[in-house]
């Protein structure tokens, strides 16, 4: 399994464009994790990964997550809310796979692209990720108090 993990860098480059927020989801910054899912060809990997992200929608919801699955130039929501959203603008702004090509895309509330898949993640990996991040740990020790 493929997964380039971008979060974990002890010096970030701000001017390195892997760590600029994506104009095209400009939308959920601030509000929203956003996972994004390249529908492949035959949708085999796809969909085991749209079942495996909305077994959990309890944690999706807690995590303030959308997911979007990308096919084509075609945008759907399948978690959360989206509309008016451009799936060639994304596709170009995340230089994501060729159409009918899986993957997938972890973006941060801050906007920034955390984690790139080329194979479907568990629930468990993808949420232990998100849960070791700043953001999250500060939003889970506020919800504590």
């Amino acid at each position: 399994m493929s997964k380039t993990l971008l979060y974990g860098a002890t010096k970030i480059d701000e001017t390195n464009s892997a760590y600029a927020p994506i104009d095209s989801l400009a939308a959920f910054q601030w509000r929203n994790r956003v996972f994004i899912l390249f529908a492949d060809r035959d949708n085999a990997r796809s969909a085991r990964q749209e079942n495996q992200l909305l077994a959990d929608r309890s944690a999706l919801d807690e995590r303030d997550m959308v997911v979007l699955k990308v096919s084509g130039g075609k945008v759907r929501a399948l978690f959360g809310a989206a509309d008016s959203l451009d799936g060639e603008a994304i596709r170009h702004d995340l230089e994501g796979p060729e159409a009918g090509e899986f993957a997938g895309y972890l973006l941060g509330k801050d906007g920034t692209v955390k984690l790139k898949l080329s194979e479907p993640i568990t629930n468990r990996e993808l949420f232990a990720i998100i849960d070791s991040m700043p953001m999250r740990a500060a939003e889970t020790l506020k919800s504590d108090k």
